[in-house]
C-alpha cells in the first residue's frame, strides 16, 4: 500500500503540536485530517475510516482516552490503530493508555522523527 493511500486522523487541542504533527505526516505522504478536540474526532470518524488515529490524551470535553474507548466499541473501526501522544508520562498513565486499547504511546515533548518512525512501524512501512 502506498503512503498516499494511508490516512491518519490527528486530534490535539494545541494548535502548534497539531500543526507540527500534520506537517510531518503530510511530508511523509500520508493523507491527514486534523481536529482540535475529542468531540470533533468522533464526528470525523462518522464518515472517515482512517488507518491510524493520533490522539492527545488531555483535551477539553472528551479526552483522548474517552475517544479511544469509543473507537474500541465500533466494529467498523476494529482494525484502526491508535497512537496516544501526550504529556502524561507516569507509568500509571502509560498503563491506562495501553489498557484502554492504545497500540502505541508517545510522550511529549517528542521528536517528530521518532513519531514518524512509530507511525511507519504501526502502519507496516518499514523505514
Amino acid at each position: 500500500m502506498s503512503p498516499a493511500q494511508l490516512s491518519i486522523l490527528v486530534a490535539d487541542d494545541d494548535p502548534d503540536i497539531r500543526d507540527l504533527v500534520v506537517f510531518k505526516l503530510e511530508q511523509a505522504g500520508f493523507a491527514v485530517r486534523a481536529v482540535a478536540d475529542g468531540s470533533a474526532a468522533l464526528t470525523a470518524l462518522e464518515d472517515l475510516t482512517p488507518d491510524l488515529v493520533v490522539l492527545d490524551v488531555m483535551m477539553p470535553g472528551l479526552s483522548g482516552l474517552d475517544v479511544l474507548r469509543q473507537i474500541r466499541t465500533m466494529d467498523r473501526l476494529d482494525g484502526v490503530k491508535v497512537l496516544l501522544l501526550t504529556a502524561r508520562a507516569r507509568d500509571t498513565d502509560v498503563d491506562d493508555g495501553y489498557n484502554t486499547g492504545a497500540d502505541d504511546y508517545v510522550t511529549k515533548p517528542f521528536s517528530p522523527r521518532e513519531l514518524l518512525h512509530r507511525v511507519n512501524s504501526m502502519l507496516g512501512r518499514g523505514r
